[in-house]
């Protein structure tokens, strides 16, 4: 006798998450639409709830920390975008600085797609209390590039690898919003030259640098300055 295997239940869960992520997106989509006048910030949430047709109701459920999940599915879309932009490389034709070069520009590309919040995004991302979340987004972004470009390290050389990166990422994006896309490579290149030997990446850094990085970043992103 064959059994029957009942998967009626994974069909509901699959339904569900299809439910979620697809209403997180508009939520977003919305919010992108909004917050160049609204600011990010938890009024931002519930007008794009509102414009979504979602309710305050559905809000915590998809959005339990309200503007901050909002930040986290812009960055992962970003980081999304850059990656298909990515696949059109031949990566293993590209030498280490070339890979690191184009993760980055690819990086740059996809916020300036919405570059219209992203001076209200690091007025929010400013905050005292969301700095642990503006550093985990952006790491989770120099891991993204990290992993195209082929690195494997599992030792304390992926998390230095990963921690310089994202001060590059941070710190090349305040400028491309500042200055411009010029000054934007500039920059970029010349971050790429202070670091490629690795032992220096090690040598310089220092526990609280990517901290501060991040901070400075955002104010320049924020001010324009």
């Amino acid at each position: 006798m064959s059994e029957t295997v009942d998967t009626s239940g994974q069909a509901s869960d699959q339904a569900g998450a299809n439910w979620a992520d697809q209403a997180e997106q508009r939520v977003l989509d919305e919010a992108l639409r909004l917050a160049p006048k609204a600011g990010w910030n938890s009024g931002l949430v519930s007008r794009a709830l509102s414009a979504a047709g979602l309710s305050e109701a559905e809000g915590q459920l998809l959005l339990p920390e309200g503007a901050r999940d909002l930040a986290a599915l812009l960055s992962r879309r970003h980081d999304a975008a850059a990656l298909a932009r990515l696949q059109t490389f031949d990566v293993a034709a590209l030498k280490i600085r070339q890979r690191i070069r184009e993760g980055v520009v690819a990086r740059l590309d996809a916020a300036q797609e919405n570059a219209d919040v992203l001076r209200p995004l690091a007025a929010f991302l400013a905050f005292p209390t969301n700095l642990a979340l503006a550093l985990r987004l952006t790491w989770e972004s120099a891991d993204a590039i990290w992993r195209w470009a082929g690195d494997t390290a599992t030792d304390e050389n992926h998390y230095s690898k990963r921690a310089i990166l994202s001060g590059i990422l941070i710190s090349t994006l305040a400028v491309d919003m500042a200055s411009g896309r010029a000054s934007a490579l500039s920059h970029l290149d010349a971050r790429i030259d202070n670091v490629m030997a690795f032992e220096k990446w090690k040598a310089g850094l220092k526990p609280m640098d990517l901290a501060s990085e991040m901070v400075s970043a955002l104010a320049r992103m924020r001010f324009g300055k």
